[in-house]
């Protein structure tokens, strides 16, 4: 029998290695407050998962192959009752250089998926200095989901809970299910979805880029589109 003032077990070790060029910087000030008010919102309860990666997922969709980018991880996972996560890595083994809080729940974009491509377009306004700032370091984006403004995503450093999904999905390079998270605790409710796929992430100038999602059977075009642009 447990003993219940045992203290809780220490988290699990991360292995993930530094990516080449990482530049370490600190959430603001107008950040940290803005994560407060964007976690506020109310949450509605997902009641599907991601859909499954597999040859002919993208059946019927014309054949838009990217070619000229480099290729970059790309991983989507949140809780039933969270808004959904996009961590961006240069493979499975290294830590995030990307990780941005999307401006959707989970059960939305699952919808979405399910029904078809998805492009998703992160915009904001070029600050003062901007062009000193690389564009994936802009602290809040306005969304777009399929031309649907959907609110505002924020990109923030990685939590230790999104440095333990990265760990538990080191050896992963592409696929889709559901982890444990809190389910000891909450049920299914604290199931933790994800999706983990390559992108080719195609840089139009310092203002612009766009990651393609890669199908795993290389022959249809990208279900999943993700452009970030700087306007003004």
């Amino acid at each position: 029998m447990e003993d219940p003032t045992a203290p809780p077990p220490p988290p699990p070790l991360i292995s993930l290695l530094q990516p080449s060029g990482k530049k370490k910087s600190k959430p603001g000030r107008v950040l940290r407050v803005f994560r407060n008010v964007f976690r506020s919102f109310p949450i509605i309860v997902p009641a599907c998962r991601f859909p499954a990666l597999g040859p002919g997922s993208g059946a019927g969709l014309p054949d838009l192959r990217i070619t000229g980018g480099s290729r970059v991880t790309g991983t989507l996972f949140g809780y039933r009752k969270g808004r959904v996560v996009f961590s961006i890595q240069e493979n499975p083994q290294t830590l995030p250089t990307a990780v941005v809080e999307l401006a959707m729940q989970t059960q939305a974009l699952q919808r979405e998926m399910g029904a078809g491509m998805v492009r998703i377009a992160l915009e904001c306004e070029k600050r003062t200095r901007a062009d000193e700032d690389e564009l994936l370091e802009e602290p809040l984006w306005t969304m777009f989901c399929n031309g649907k403004k959907s609110g505002y995503a924020v990109k923030r450093e990685a939590a230790d809970e999104d440095l333990q999904v990265m760990e538990l999905l080191r050896a992963v390079s592409m696929g889709a299910g559901v982890l444990p998270g809190r389910s000891q605790e909450e049920g299914p409710d604290g199931e933790m979805a994800y999706m983990r796929a390559h992108f080719e992430r195609v840089v139009g100038s310092k203002d612009s880029e766009t990651l393609y999602m890669v199908s795993p059977d290389g022959n249809t075009g990208p279900e999943l589109s993700i452009f970030f642009v700087r306007l003004g």
